[in-house]
Formats: structure tokens, C-alpha cells, sequence
């Protein structure tokens, strides 16, 4: 998968992201930990979540409006 990222100096990080996966979003010391861990973070949110596998015994899923 290629995705469009965008970096922006911001004090002493580099942020992170990309508009192709909503909500990745990341920062690192150099520009080049930062497009790492954009990818390590895209690739997070591509895979399925678990649910069995998370702490806790009580799942609430709902629908809600913002």
C-alpha cells in the first residue's frame, strides 16, 4: 500500500500523517523516525482488533452521533 504522508517540523519533532487513513497520526525526533512510525501506525490501524485478546470482561459497542 503507498500512501501520500506529510511531515511539518514542529519545535524538536516531526509530525506525521497522511489523509489516506483517517486518525494516523505520529511524530518523531528526525524526519526519518517520523515517516517510521507513520508506517508502523497505519499498519496498526489496518489490522483487525481482537476483541477476545483486550483486558477486561465487559465489551460495550454503540452507535453514536457526533
Amino acid at each position: 500500500m503507498r500512501i501520500a504522508a506529510k511531515f511539518i517540523r514542529d519545535g524538536k519533532w516531526w509530525v506525521a500523517w497522511t489523509d489516506d487513513v483517517p486518525g494516523a497520526l505520529t511524530q518523531g525526533e528526525t524526519l526519518e523516525e517520523a515517516k517510521e512510525n507513520l508506517i508502523d501506525a497505519v499498519r496498526m490501524m489496518r489490522e483487525p482488533v481482537d476483541f477476545d485478546s483486550l483486558p477486561g470482561s465487559d465489551l460495550v459497542m454503540q452507535e453514536i452521533e457526533v
